[in-house]
């Protein structure tokens, strides 16, 4: 298992949250999400190509992620 921290910029509220969690968990190999306002998003998967977490941040709202 790998774990990859992600910081978004443009979330805004816990709408935003739900949205990018939900986005997250639906990549296939992602085991677990920590998805904060205020700290770097948590991902543990089983070695996912770490674009497919920043196409699925990207695509729940236009946020933006960058691997931290």
């Amino acid at each position: 298992m790998k774990t990859t921290k992600i910081k978004i910029e443009g979330m805004q509220c816990p709408s935003c949250v739900e949205h990018v969690t939900k986005a997250l968990q639906s990549v296939p190999g992602v085991r677990r999400v920590d998805v904060r306002l205020d700290q770097p998003t948590v991902v543990e998967h089983d070695h996912v190509d770490e674009m497919l977490l920043l196409r699925a941040i990207c695509e729940a709202g236009g946020y933006k992620g960058q691997i931290v």
